[in-house]
């Protein structure tokens, strides 16, 4: 089942939620909605699944109209954060309700039940309760409610929130190899990069109520489409400086910028993620920007080097691999160069070059 969303506009008060979104999920697909809190993607998910109503606009679903159907009438599971289970209930009425409450009889109830308890992993504990169970095992027990009444579309509400980290690796994990078996289309919403790239077949950005960037995850990773995105996917280097025919001129050195051939000077941000500075013992290039070590964080599977250009008085971060940080051996203090690999420039309007 394919989604459509066209024109959507939703304020609560005087606050401006969604402006005049569109979008496209495609049939069978797994899309991300990502952005910081205030972004509007909950506020979206909750209109696609007829739990808020958009002031204007209309959400299609397979070419037909929903926006006046009841949350029910649009058949889609909805998975909250915090599971929203009945504690009273055992595991297996759990996810049997939504099927009781269309009145089907136990003999459909029942194998439709154990199917999902064989899906999400849980067989044997139908008898259990919530509070028998472990985080992760009650977010499988809310997807496999959502999933009960085979909905046409479903839709999660940052569904891994609040789990521990652990916990949410294997998660993610699961719920791509899930989904993977049942190709039901799938609208998520989270706040964590990581969890977006890992599980999604595309990823939406959004930022104040509208979509900055919709892609593929690589896409949307090498190829930001405004300084937002490439600021909120994952940590970069800011550096400010000036354009000017194929050059960008940073405090203390330049760089071959050769896409911006233009002779006059303009106002510009360079932005270069921590993996993509390259360290040496000695200048590489004319480039090269002499820096010194203040910290070195060799925990986990990068080596995260804190450095400091007296010529920026600032900050730079580059992210090593460590064979490359035993090969330098860098400690506090040591006086290396940097070397940006790549530039990605935006000017003042927000156009990239």
């Amino acid at each position: 089942m394919s989604i459509s969303i066209c024109n959507i506009s939703k304020q609560f008060g005087d606050f401006v939620a969604l402006k005049d979104v569109s979008l496209e999920v495609p049939s069978g697909s797994l899309l991300a909605l990502l952005g910081p809190s205030g972004s509007g993607k909950t506020t979206l998910l909750r209109i696609i699944a007829g739990l808020e109503q958009a002031d204007a606009g209309h959400i299609k679903v397979q070419d037909e109209d929903v926006s006046q159907l009841s949350a029910r009438d649009r058949e889609v599971g909805f998975v909250f954060q915090h599971y929203a289970l009945f504690k009273h209930m055992s595991v297996f009425e759990n996810i049997a309700f939504g099927m009781r409450v269309r009145h089907l009889k136990d003999a459909e109830v029942r194998p439709r039940v154990n199917e999902l308890l064989h899906l999400v992993r849980l067989e044997g504990l139908g008898n259990r309760y919530p509070s028998e169970l472990s985080g992760g095992q009650r977010q499988r027990v809310a997807l496999a409610r959502a999933l009960a009444v085979k909905p046409r579309l479903l839709l999660l509400d940052e569904p891994f929130g609040a789990l521990d980290a652990k916990v949410r690796q294997e998660l993610r994990t699961w719920l791509r190899n899930l989904h993977e078996e049942m190709h039901v289309t799938t609208v998520f919403v989270t706040h964590d990069q990581e969890e977006a790239f890992e599980v999604a077949d595309r990823v939406v950005v959004m930022k104040q109520g509208h979509i900055e960037q919709a892609g593929t995850p690589q896409d949307v990773f090498d190829h930001p489409a405004t300084p937002f995105v490439m600021d909120f996917l994952g940590h970069v280097n800011v550096f400010h400086g000036r354009l000017e025919a194929g050059q960008m001129h940073l405090p203390g050195f330049a760089m071959e910028y050769p896409e911006y051939q233009n002779p006059v000077s303009r106002d510009a941000t360079a932005y270069v993620r921590p993996h993509e500075v390259e360290l040496d013992r000695t200048p590489q290039l004319e480039t090269s920007l002499p820096v010194r070590v203040v910290h070195v964080n060799p925990a986990g599977p990068v080596t995260r080097v804190r450095l400091v250009s007296d010529a920026f008085g600032a900050a730079i971060n580059v992210d090593l691999s460590p064979g490359r940080y035993r090969e330098l051996a860098l400690r506090p203090g040591d006086q290396v160069f940097a070397t940006p690999k790549r530039l990605r420039v935006f000017l003042p309007d927000d156009y990239v070059i």
